[in-house]
């Protein structure tokens, strides 16, 4: 296996243990990514200012300048990556900010780019402050300065590198220091998908992997989907598994309820650790406020797993909220508790 597919790999399965996705269903995530900006669905505000600044960096001949993308995952600021180096035709190297420890790594890396290639590095907020630093100079100038010795014998040599695009994916941006945020050319934020375009998105990906769906099929699975796209696709797998040992094969809206139903997600797309949440906020905090750690005690979980993963559809579906004081249910969470939880819930 070469260097640059091994590390892939590795970053795909640590991205895999942070989503709960098997193996399995990282290579079909990769299976199913668009091959260009054309196959690209939704997001059109940052696929239309990408593409003006795809064919200006081409027709003037030049790599495109330094780009990050936020928003939460699954959004496909990874797939953008990989279309713009095959757009302009050449190497992506991934990798991911906790898997650069040392600056050595980094130089490693960047030493090794060739010219107009693209140095992709996910979770980009996760870099440490040593290797921030060294960075600076490779963004703006395309160079690094290593310091060999020590004491009176130490000195700076300059090291020059290949013109490089350097993109940042980030699900958290404010964690992002100011000196690194400034030094990208653009910013893009990637949002939750619209049921519509999440609907074009499992028909599309259902034709990739032969399945038979109707149009109600793939609406109820967008409308379960959370927004986004990787999402999606896993229910539709499941709900294909369903469908071919319990029906025809063919995916229709009411075997995709059952189907989801027994997986524990609901009409909303809520799964048990999302209900779980708000039940415990309700039950043992009255609601709210409280703080992240003190759901990942109750809860037996990372608080990164809890802020990047449960939380923002929770808080974009308006069940939730943050406050200074912590989280709190809102009006529409204690209405959707009412469904689940209805002890107590009256004396509210």
């Amino acid at each position: 296996m070469s260097e640059n597919k091994r590390e892939r790999y590795i970053d795909k399965a640590e991205e895999t243990v942070r989503n709960g996705e098997s193996e399995d269903d990282v290579i079909l995530n990769l299976r199913l990514r668009p091959e260009s900006l054309k196959d690209f669905i939704g997001q059109d505000e940052v696929l239309g200012m990408l593409e003006i600044a795809l064919k200006a960096a081409i027709k003037r001949d030049e790599p495109i300048e330094h780009l990050l993308f936020s928003g939460p995952p699954g959004l496909g600021k990874t797939s953008l990556a990989h279309i713009i180096a095959r757009e302009r035709r050449t190497k992506i190297v991934t990798t991911s900010g906790p898997a650069i420890e040392r600056a050595g790594d980094l130089v490693g890396i960047l030493t090794n780019l060739s010219e107009g290639d693209i140095l992709f590095i996910d979770e980009i907020h996760r870099l440490s402050r040593v290797v921030e630093e060294f960075i600076y100079p490779a963004m703006e100038n395309f160079q690094i300065d290593f310091l060999v010795d020590k004491g009176p014998y130490a000195r700076t040599i300059k090291f020059n590198l290949k013109t490089f695009t350097l993109i940042g994916a980030t699900t958290r941006a404010g964690l992002l220091s100011a000196p690194l945020r400034d030094r990208f050319g653009m910013s893009l934020h990637l949002d939750f998908y619209s049921p519509e375009d999440l609907a074009s998105v499992v028909r599309r990906s259902a034709g990739l992997l032969g399945i038979p769906i109707d149009e109600d099929g793939a609406a109820e699975i967008a409308r379960r989907s959370r927004g986004t796209p990787r999402i999606a696709n896993r229910l539709l797998r499941r709900v294909r598994d369903w469908v071919q040992v319990k029906s025809d094969g063919s995916i229709t809206r009411e075997r995709t309820v059952r189907a989801l139903e027994s997986h524990g997600i609901d009409e909303m797309g809520l799964a048990r650790l999302d209900r779980k949440l708000l039940d415990i906020i309700f039950a043992s905090y009255n609601g709210g406020p409280v703080g992240v750690a003190a759901l990942a005690s109750s809860l037996n979980e990372e608080t990164d797993t809890i802020e990047e993963v449960v939380e923002p559809y929770l808080l974009m579906a308006g069940l939730l909220r943050r406050t200074p004081r912590g989280r709190e249910l809102t009006d529409q969470g204690y209405k959707y508790l009412g469904k689940h939880a209805k002890i107590k819930h009256d004396l509210f």
